[in-house]
């Protein structure tokens, strides 16, 4: 009976003894895989910024924007201007009126857009596309980049609170920081298609509507003819009629764009709904620097 009590306890003992070892074994792998799975965590989620403020002051990153170029962007849609086009589909109405307010959600695509118009000229075939192609790249690098200087201050009032605004560098295409004198005067207007002063905009009541597409190089004749048009015959900028006309400033301001195969009248006639006569008398409307929203 004795040696049977002996028996039961060592059994008894020997059974504690297995059940620490199981316990003590399996706890540790449980432990490993909690450790990895935070380290994981760490890696992916992005920190948020601390205040509002900080979040309205975050640029994106050139890593970012590459990463978006590469896995998104296709030869199409660049040279399509799609990004830009999507753009103002959403934040600009069919007569022109910008949401500058929703265009502010957006900047990071307007960035995209603009890098990748930075692609396209860094890109040694820029030199070799037609002249069609590269008006329609330096209309919408203009637009594009006169939007994004007024989200870079918005909320404003004009243009013209901003100072100095057509001399500001904020765009690096290639090697060089531009600004939107530099693009209009010494590339734009250079190219001799006087219709590109109802292309561009200025951000503002009087300047020609900014138009809610892209412009491409299939559509360019259309759309130029279309925007020139739409301009002459808009009569909170022009009013004409066979005798008398009187004109936006921006025909004074480049009179001699709109003379190069002939008279400003015979300009006006290629587009005007009404016959102008080569003596009607000439003047100029005030021009609103209003915002255009």
């Amino acid at each position: 009976m004795k040696y049977l009590v002996l028996i039961l306890l060592l059994s008894f003992l020997t059974s504690c003894s297995g059940t620490k070892k199981i316990t003590k074994n399996t706890s540790k792998p449980k432990a490993v895989e909690e450790t990895t799975t935070v380290k994981k965590v760490d890696t992916l989620v992005k920190k948020e910024p601390k205040t509002k403020e900080d979040s309205q002051n975050l640029e994106i990153t050139e890593e970012e924007v590459n990463k978006y170029f590469n896995q998104t962007l296709s030869k199409r849609f660049i040279t399509t201007h799609q990004l830009w086009d999507e753009l103002l589909v959403k934040h600009v109405s069919n007569n022109g009126v910008v949401n500058y307010k929703s265009f502010k959600t957006n900047r990071k695509k307007l960035l995209d857009y603009i890098h990748t118009l930075n692609l396209m000229f860094s890109n040694e075939a820029f030199q070799t596309l037609s002249k069609q192609d590269k008006l329609a790249f330096w209309i919408n690098a203009y637009n594009a980049m006169t939007v994004d200087l007024i989200l870079r201050h918005y909320p404003i009032k004009s243009i013209k609170e901003i100072d100095k605004p057509w001399d500001l560098r904020y765009w690096k295409l290639g090697n060089k920081w531009y600004n939107l004198n530099e693009i209009e005067h010494k590339i734009l207007r250079k190219m001799n298609e006087p219709r590109i002063h109802f292309a561009i905009v200025c951000a503002s009541v009087s300047c020609p509507k900014l138009l809610s597409e892209a412009f491409t190089a299939s559509n360019l004749e259309e759309q130029l003819t279309k925007t020139t048009k739409d301009f002459l015959s808009d009569s909170t900028k022009n009013n004409i009629s066979k005798d008398n006309i009187k004109l936006s400033k921006i025909f004074q301001w480049f009179a001699k764009d709109f003379k190069q195969d002939g008279s400003l009248i015979d300009f006006l006639n290629q587009y005007s709904e009404i016959k102008i006569s080569a003596k009607a008398k000439k003047n100029f409307k005030n021009y609103n620097w209003s915002l255009n929203e």
